[in-house]
This record gives C-alpha cells, sequence and structure tokens, in this order.
C-alpha cells in the first residue's frame, strides 16, 4: 500500500507541475505556430492595389521561377552568406588562439577585442557610414595616405557586397572567436603533452590535433551564424537599402520591399517562406556535418 500511495503522490506532483507549466507552454507555442500558420496562409492570397483580397492557390511561388529580381536577391544572399561565414570562422579561428595563448593580456584588451558584437546593428551600421564615406570618411583618407586611389565603397556596385561583408565579419567575428575559445578550453591537454613529447612543431600541432577536435566547435559556430547571415538585412538597411541599385538587394530586404513598400503581401509572404526553407535547409546540412565530425 505504501508504494502504491507514493506512487500515486508522485503522479499527482506531475499532474500539478504540468498544470503550472501549461499556460507558459501553451504561450509560447501559440506565439510561435501563430505567426508561421499566418504567413504560410498569406501566401496563399493574392492582394490588390485596392486592397482587395483573393485566394491565389500557387501563382505566387510559381512567380518567382519568372521573377528577376528574386533570382538576383538570392544571388546576393548566398555571396553574402559565403564571403561573410569563411571571412568569420577565419578570423574567429585565429583571434580565439590568440586570446587562448595570450594568457597575460589585460581584461580590458580582451574586452576590447570582443565589444563589437555587443554594439547594436544600427549603431555600427551608422558608424560604417561615417567611416567610409567617399568624401569626408576616415577610410579613404588613410587610402590617399599610403598613395592608393579612393573608393566608393557601400556607393560601389562592384565593391557593395565585399564591404558589407567586411563590416558584418567586424562586428561578428569576435561572437564567433567566443564559441571557438570555449571550444579550446576544453580540448584534453594530454594531446598536446603527447605531441610536445614527439617534437610535433606548433603548426603541424594545429593541423593534426587543434583544428580536428576543433571542427565540431566551428560548425556550431557556423550554424548559429547561418541563421543570422541568410536573414542578412539590419546592416544593409542601414548602410545601403539594397543599393547601389539592386547590388546588395538581398532576399530579406526584397520581401521587405515588396510587403511594406509595395504592400503585396502575399507575394511577401511567400518570398519570406522560401527563405525560411533556405535557412533550415542550411542548418540541416550544418547539423548532419557536425555529426561527420564530432568525436
Amino acid at each position: 500500500m505504501s508504494d502504491t500511495a507514493a506512487t500515486l503522490t508522485q503522479d499527482r506532483q506531475r499532474l500539478e507541475m504540468s498544470a503550472l507549466s501549461a499556460p507558459a507552454v501553451i504561450f509560447t507555442v501559440a506565439m510561435i505556430a501563430f505567426p508561421v500558420v499566418y504567413t504560410i496562409w498569406l501566401g496563399f492570397q493574392n492582394f490588390s492595389s485596392t486592397g482587395k483580397q483573393s485566394f491565389a492557390g500557387l501563382a505566387n511561388y510559381s512567380k518567382l521561377i519568372s521573377d528577376y529580381e528574386f533570382w538576383h536577391g538570392l544571388w546576393v544572399t548566398i555571396a553574402l552568406y559565403v564571403l561573410s561565414l569563411v571571412l568569420q570562422l577565419v578570423f574567429g579561428v585565429w583571434l580565439a588562439l590568440v586570446l587562448f595563448h595570450a594568457k597575460r593580456l589585460p581584461g580590458i584588451v580582451r574586452s576590447l577585442f570582443i565589444s563589437p558584437f555587443m554594439m547594436p546593428p544600427v549603431v555600427a551600421g551608422m558608424m560604417w557610414l561615417v567611416i567610409l564615406d567617399p568624401s569626408l570618411g576616415a577610410a579613404n583618407y588613410i587610402l590617399q595616405s599610403f598613395g592608393l586611389p579612393p573608393s566608393d565603397w557601400l556607393a560601389s556596385p562592384t565593391w557593395v557586397i565585399p564591404t558589407v561583408a567586411l563590416i558584418d565579419s567586424w562586428q561578428w567575428t569576435p561572437y564567433v572567436a567566443l564559441i571557438v575559445l570555449g571550444g579550446l578550453q576544453s580540448l584534453p591537454p594530454s594531446v598536446y603533452e603527447a605531441a610536445q613529447i614527439d617534437g610535433a612543431s606548433p603548426f603541424k600541432t594545429f593541423q593534426r590535433i587543434t583544428l580536428p577536435l576543433l571542427l565540431p566547435t566551428i560548425v556550431t559556430a557556423a550554424i548559429l551564424r547561418s541563421v543570422d547571415l541568410l536573414r542578412f538585412f539590419d546592416i544593409i538597411y542601414i548602410t545601403t537599402q539594397g543599393g547601389p541599385g539592386n547590388a546588395s538587394n538581398t532576399l530579406n530586404i526584397y520581401g521587405f520591399r515588396v510587403g511594406f513598400e509595395f504592400f503585396n503581401i502575399g507575394y511577401a509572404s511567400a518570398l519570406m517562406l522560401t527563405l525560411t526553407a533556405i535557412v533550415f535547409g542550411a542548418v540541416l546540412a550544418f547539423n548532419r556535418l557536425r555529426g561527420a565530425v564530432a568525436w
């Protein structure tokens, strides 16, 4: 009887805990599910210039196939994503190694190294707008001081994508470095002691030990950055708003314009759902890669 009473007491406690947490769980699920379901529904609707709404079926999605701006936005999104991710992973690993080995570095210097990603994107964008101003910016002043020709930076269709990628990398490389630094601090010291006994050089130690052991951490950083980079919006909207022309018009910027400037909510929803599918695909691919390189 005592075992039965104890079981009933445990079941009642579990039921009470479930009842107490149910409102929060329902609210959280609703806050996530409602926007997604509503956006999916909007993607099958057509909105006329007069505001009339009608069912469009798959018309919004079939329109994507022949829409030049969609394919251009997809190319710009992928170009920015690849360039920014490579820069942030390479320099993030380098910065993490510097911070890991420079143990006597003062705390204030370490804080300065990682401070950019704590800055709001609006502030970072406005700051770089001033620095990269073709007429009065510090960037062209430095170039001319070394006898180099000035650049149009964000005003140049050729340089706008690399420039935006550099701005985002400046801000988010420290974030990657913090993740990688945590991975470095968790590596077993015994393998390094064995490598030192075998006479391995620092480069060989990094190539054969550190990098392979860090790969799961690096892939995790790539997943976290991929979610943000494929949804590139704030820095571009502050600095170029998709310009010059449409040279930096990502899918996110294009969807924003279609929805809030041209008020074609149905087509904008289809664009955003397509972008969401791309983000999910990238995350799933990196998750599979992380499982493959796990140790």
